[in-house]
């Protein structure tokens, strides 16, 4: 079955850390392209964060403004799994994340381009 699970999230202070992780079964996650999302209540789902495939030449890693020098994704392909390591984290992070893939190369930001999503995993930054 092909499928991603997110795992990772959880209850966090602000200023606090956490790793999210997606890990991918019945296909070889390398030859796709990754993105994170999320949403928040009230809110529409926005792209976090993506990878591009391995073997992609240009455009290997983008992140949302907002995210920019606090979350860093990356791959473990033998682990067959990204992961998204937040850091700095603060009220406006709370949200369920959510893990996509899509075979492609290139990194996107838009959910219409991925097709095997995950359940979503939620992260509540609170004091």
């Amino acid at each position: 079955q092909v499928q991603v699970v997110e795992s990772g999230g959880g209850l966090v202070q602000p200023g606090g850390s956490l790793r999210l992780s997606c890990a991918a079964s019945g296909f070889a996650l390398d030859f796709y392209r990754i993105g994170w999302f999320r949403q928040a209540p009230g809110k529409e789902r926005e792209v976090v964060s993506c990878i591009s495939n391995k073997d992609a030449e240009t455009n290997g890693t983008n992140y949302v403004d907002s995210v920019k020098g606090r979350f860093t994704i990356s791959r473990d392909n033998a682990e067959n799994t990204v992961y998204l390591q937040m850091n700095n984290l603060g009220p406006e992070d709370t949200a369920v994340y959510y893990c996509a893939a899509n075979w492609g190369y290139y990194c996107s930001a838009y959910d219409y381009n991925y097709d095997i999503w995950g359940q979503g995993t939620q992260v509540t930054v609170s004091s």
